[in-house]
C-alpha cells in the first residue's frame, strides 16, 4: 500500500479533502521522524511502537572485491509490532 492508497481511504472514510488528509499525515510522519530524531520512542498502543537502536561499529566486506571496510556505528529506526497487528496478520 502506498501513501497514495492511504490518502484515499481516510479520504473515503472521513469525507474530508485529499489535501486535508494529505497535511494530516504528512504532519503525522514528522512528528515520528522528529521524536525518533531526539533518541524518543513513539508508541501506538496495539498497533507497534517505533524507538532508536543503536548499532555498534563493525568491520564488513565488500561483496564485490573482497576487500575489508569499517562500518561506522550509527542509530537506526526500528519498530515492533504490537499484540493487536501481530494477531491481526496471523
Amino acid at each position: 500500500m502506498t501513501k497514495d492508497e492511504i490518502l484515499d481511504v481516510i479520504v473515503k472514510k472521513t469525507g474530508i479533502t485529499k489535501k486535508d488528509a494529505g497535511e494530516a499525515l504528512s504532519t503525522i510522519l514528522e512528528e515520528i521522524t522528529k521524536a525518533l530524531s531526539k533518541g524518543g520512542e513513539v508508541v501506538f498502543t496495539g498497533f507497534g511502537s517505533f524507538k532508536v537502536s543503536k548499532r555498534a561499529a563493525r568491520e564488513g566486506r565488500n561483496p564485490k572485491t573482497g576487500e575489508k571496510l569499517k562500518i561506522p556505528a550509527m542509530n537506526t529506526p526500528k519498530f515492533k509490532a504490537g499484540k493487536a497487528l501481530k494477531e491481526a496478520v496471523k
